[in-house]
């Protein structure tokens, strides 16, 4: 049960029924984000607790997984990896399966689930796996680490990963402080 009262859909104010509403245009394939009694899930239902914060996250993280110069496949990497590193049970359960569809090899996902480092067969893959779990772990990335990703993504790529991160960073601590729970039938991965 999550630690926030559910905002339901006829409770909304008028700026809480535009993010609602653009909320659920722009996922309208894909991903179901409300639940059986039509209350939004993931961190959606917090954001309708300040629609001006939630109409500006939800902007900047469409941004950021749809309009950067990275790799959707590099990005869902990179949101796995945050993920995994947060427990937080949510992302992982609506971006595992874009890293998927977007190429990412099941093992990896396997991996980052059970808290070992991944085996990737791919160069790209790893280097922003490195970026994301050192930024994570040691608050700081090591220059052979950081040449080889710069290299890769070029300058303005690497403020577009290191924002991809922090953002869900951010949202996996909302999900994680709230306890947002998984939908209906769901099991959870971390104890």
């Amino acid at each position: 049960m999550t630690r926030l009262s559910m905002v339901g859909p006829s409770e909304l104010s008028d700026d809480q029924q535009e993010l609602w509403d653009g909320l659920t245009a722009s996922r309208g394939s894909g991903l179901d984000i409300t639940d059986a009694d039509g209350h939004l899930m993931g961190p959606f239902n917090a954001w309708l607790h300040v629609p001006k914060i939630g109409r500006r996250l939800s902007s900047l993280g469409a941004h950021l997984r749809f309009k950067t110069s990275i790799d959707r496949r590099l990005g869902e990497v990179a949101i796995c990896t945050v993920g995994a590193h947060w427990h937080a049970e949510f992302e992982f359960f609506a971006h595992a399966p874009m890293a998927l569809e977007h190429g990412v090899d099941p093992s990896v996902i396997e991996a980052l689930r059970a808290g070992e480092v991944p085996a990737f067969d791919r160069d790209d893959e790893q280097i922003v796996y490195e970026v994301a779990r050192q930024l994570l772990n040691d608050r700081r990335v090591t220059d052979a680490t950081y040449s080889s990703a710069e290299s890769m993504l070029g300058e303005a790529g690497m403020v577009e990963l290191v924002a991809l991160i922090g953002y869900y960073c951010l949202i996996s601590m909302m999900l994680n402080l709230f306890e947002v729970p998984l939908p209906e039938g769901e099991e959870p991965i971390w104890p």
